[in-house]
């Protein structure tokens, strides 16, 4: 007698690094952009749908082990078909840090109240909002056209690209907007080898951050090939950190007075 299996035909889901399987409520098709984007866009007010705590581990994690932060983004293709993050939590308190810090930094650069506020307009709306669009939307398009493993690759998702982004940005803001404040009025606004050197050396350690939370995020695609890539500016942002020593060229000196052009 034959037998007759009742169980539908296997599907290739996406492949997933997890171990857990995937929830009851589990959909292979991917929702569209617009969709993702609106459904992100209404819990952005929504502080009691968000779970702060999570994002909080994620930013201590982006300092002392980034490779476990794209390790949920693994899971999150696995249970919810995408990888960008469906809850705005690390976007919401990266706004709040970035708040805080832009105050302490102009406090600190001796701004009235009035050119504080220019101050944190201008690194909210330009230098973070803007250029992170900028920088999001360069490397997503770069992904998409030169990376992909084939043509029949799925695209890359902006809100993904998004997301590497301000990954990557956190640290360097912690760096140049908190740490730097501790050592600016005794050492930093003063000219001199010392002062360049650490100025100098904070920048590096931000742009080396970037890049390498960068790389992490798109080698953690499974359809991108030859994302070392990300990691070729290295060796070029060495060559001339050591060549701005002996030039005196000090960074964070002229970032303070490319500051206060701004606000004047």
């Amino acid at each position: 007698m034959m037998k007759y299996s009742t169980s539908p035909p296997p599907m290739n889901y996406p492949r997933s690094t997890s171990p857990l399987p995937a929830p009851a409520n589990y959909q292979p098709t991917t929702a569209s952009a617009a969709v993702k984007r609106y459904k992100y866009l209404r819990r952005l007010f929504k502080f009691n749908q968000m779970d702060f705590e999570f994002a909080a581990w994620q930013m201590v994690y982006l300092f002392v082990s980034p490779q476990k932060v794209f390790r949920n983004f693994n899971y999150r293709k696995h249970t919810k078909s995408q990888f960008a993050r469906d809850d705005p939590a690390f976007l919401v308190l990266l706004s709040i840090w970035l708040f805080l810090s832009s105050i302490c930094f102009a406090l600190a650069m001796g701004l009235t109240w009035g050119q504080c506020v220019l101050f944190i307009l201008y690194v909210v709306f330009v230098d973070f909002i803007g250029a992170g669009i900028i920088a999001s939307t360069f490397f997503w398009y770069m992904s998409n056209k030169y990376l992909r493993v084939d043509a029949s690759s799925a695209d890359v998702e902006w809100g993904y690209s998004f997301d590497v982004h301000i990954n990557a940005f956190f640290p360097p803001l912690s760096l140049l907007h908190c740490a730097q404040i501790l050592l600016f009025n005794q050492l930093l606004s003063h000219g001199g080898l010392v002062s360049c050197v650490v100025a100098n050396s904070f920048w590096l350690a931000s742009c080396v951050y970037y890049l390498y939370i960068t790389f992490l995020g798109y080698s953690n695609l499974p359809q991108l090939q030859n994302t070392r890539l990300f990691l070729l500016p290295l060796p070029a942002l060495a060559l001339l950190y050591l060549a701005s020593l002996p030039a005196n060229f000090n960074l964070s000196r002229m970032l303070i007075h490319f500051y206060h052009y701004r606000v004047l």
